[in-house]
């Protein structure tokens, strides 16, 4: 299949994307590749506060069938074999999540199909569909304010899970029992989810980055205690190992800035080097949660990298700032500032 315009040009790219990093590919893979739903509200509606995929989506439902039409006709023009894969809410229930507000039989299978190499052996196959299928951790909220339990009216509760009904405490959902495990220790964490015959997740929203963010686990007590007793056990071999870690993923920094670089030179040649190299340190930092450490962005994609590109233009090359702290609204300061964005851009790009 030959891209012709800009949406299957952005479809394909997505699609090879997350088939060479993961070595499948489903349609959620796409609509997250090319950012018409982002990552942080995927996550609330695989944790059924969403309705189905399309309520969390920036398009319309017309132009995600767009996608999926896309989609389907370069799947079938590459060598892929389909696999339905499940997708349970992490809910309770594991109800299945539904991704059109219709509800369409077709349309749902479409969405839950993954596709694989024809060459993958078929134990890796099936490993990739197990995966996939794995109903996803219990979610637990920690409240920002006080609540009333849809089930028992207890008032006085700082943990809920969402049901259908509304919130409800950790007793009315026989969770009451677990004990609250920070997060900090990635090994004892890991450890004592293993050991817990139950366990959920225990996240919190930020007002300030607009998402749910982890705080920790709930699980049994005994698997706490299981958990430390096997950190104490091999603490020094652990501390080595975190070493190693961080040396090598200074180095993958280190490389992809590079790369991020070199792509910023590809598409606005006329960007001065030193500045390419700023715009790749400031977005593409771990843990910034910037454009350039989006999955679209550590691919290099184009739309990634120039949104990325804008980002450093409105702050350094406009009076954007400035309008923002004389009270300006944003959306409003934004406007006034475009023609000169558009500037910097056309002079970048000869």
């Amino acid at each position: 299949m030959q891209p012709v315009t800009k949406l299957e040009r952005r479809v394909v790219t997505a699609a090879e994307q997350a088939l060479s990093r993961q070595r499948h590919v489903s349609p959620l893979d796409v609509l997250t590749g090319i950012g018409w739903v982002p990552p942080g509200l995927v996550t609330n509606w695989r944790q059924g506060r969403a309705p189905h995929l399309e309520a969390v989506a920036a398009v319309s439902a017309d132009r995600i069938a767009d996608v999926l039409e896309i989609f389907h006709r370069w799947a079938g023009s590459r060598d892929l074999r389909p696999s339905e894969v499940d997708y349970p809410a992490a809910t309770r229930d594991r109800r299945p999540l539904l991704f059109t507000a219709a509800g369409d039989p077709v349309r749902e299978r479409a969405f839950r199909t993954h596709w694989m190499p024809a060459d993958l052996p078929e134990q890796q196959r099936e490993r990739l569909t197990t995966r996939q299928s794995k109903p996803p951790d219990l979610v637990v909220m920690q409240a920002l304010k006080p609540f009333t339990c849809a089930a028992c009216a207890r008032t006085d509760a700082d943990l809920l899970m969402m049901e259908d009904a509304g919130p409800h405490c950790l007793d009315c959902v026989d969770l009451g029992h677990l004990v609250f495990l920070a997060a900090g220790d990635a090994a004892l964490t890991r450890r004592a989810k293993r050991a817990s015959r139950l366990s959920a997740v225990v996240v919190r929203f930020s007002r300030n980055r607009g998402r749910y963010e982890r705080q920790g686990l709930l699980v049994e007590e005994s698997a706490i205690d299981q958990a430390e007793q096997e950190c104490l056990s091999d603490e020094d071999a652990r501390a080595r190992r975190r070493e190693r870690d961080r040396e090598r993923r200074e180095v993958a920094d280190v490389r992809f800035q590079e790369e991020l670089a070199e792509q910023i030179g590809r598409l606005f040649p006329g960007c001065p080097p030193q500045r390419a190299a700023g715009i790749s340190l400031h977005t593409g930092t771990r843990g910034s949660g910037r454009v350039g450490r989006s999955a679209a962005g550590r691919a290099l994609d184009p739309d990634a990298v120039t949104r990325a590109v804008i980002a450093s233009i409105r702050h350094e090359d406009t009076e954007y700032d400035a309008l923002l702290m004389a009270g300006v609204p944003r959306e409003e300061a934004r406007q006034r500032i475009r023609d000169d964005i558009d500037r910097v851009l056309e002079r970048w790009r000869s």
